[in-house]
């Protein structure tokens, strides 16, 4: 019996050893956010609240490349002198480094490096400063943490810049994100959608 539950959780683990490879096959979805810049500041005469949200669908068109588009939308107020506007639209790519120099880094099975960029329409529209609204383009590197076989806790580091029109011509910054994504095949993805709509 206890050979029998040994060979069992051997099993397991070699599986999920190789689950942060097969979520990112050809075929499947991935599904998440960013959430970064969460809170609340308490002060003497206001309370300020900020936070920033990323959501992201994409489809992986290859083996660890993922093709797809995200949403943008952050928000702060500063204390009765006005809100903070920051927003994006466009599309994404994601690649999962698959090389194994790379590889050897990755400090748990359960890891995976990846590349991320970005290029769409965006604003970063302060209440008192320079405004921007044009194109939008970001690039950095991150790293998912998968804590189940589809669920995976991502760490983003960005450069965002956004150049277009407004007080400012340009305007750029260098953000730390994190986040969820959920990995599902196409398959999945399609039941659970027919059983939400009942088609």
């Amino acid at each position: 019996m206890k050979k029998i539950r040994l060979l069992t959780l051997a099993l397991a683990a070699a599986s999920f050893g190789s689950t942060a490879t097969a979520q990112t096959q050809k075929g499947n979805l991935m599904v998440g956010s960013d959430i970064t810049n969460f809170g609340f500041n308490f002060q003497k005469e206001s309370t300020i609240f900020h936070f920033d949200l990323n959501p992201k669908l994409a489809y992986f068109i290859k083996d660890d490349l993922a093709l797809g588009a995200y949403v943008r939308f952050g928000l702060e107020t500063t204390g009765g002198n006005g809100t903070n506007v920051n927003y994006g639209v466009g599309a994404l790519a994601r690649y999962y480094v698959h090389d194994e120099n790379v590889r050897k880094l990755e400090f748990s099975k359960r890891v995976r490096f990846f590349g991320e960029a970005n290029a769409g329409f965006g604003g970063s529209n302060p209440a008192n400063g320079a405004s921007t609204n044009g194109v939008e383009l970001g690039v950095g590197p991150g790293l998912s943490y998968f804590i189940t076989p589809n669920v995976a806790l991502d760490a983003l580091l960005k450069y965002n810049v956004i150049i277009g029109g407004g007080n400012s011509t340009t305007s750029h910054n260098l953000g730390f994100g994190l986040g969820f994504q959920i990995f599902l095949p196409t398959a999945k993805a399609r039941a659970i959608m027919r059983e939400e709509t009942g088609k």
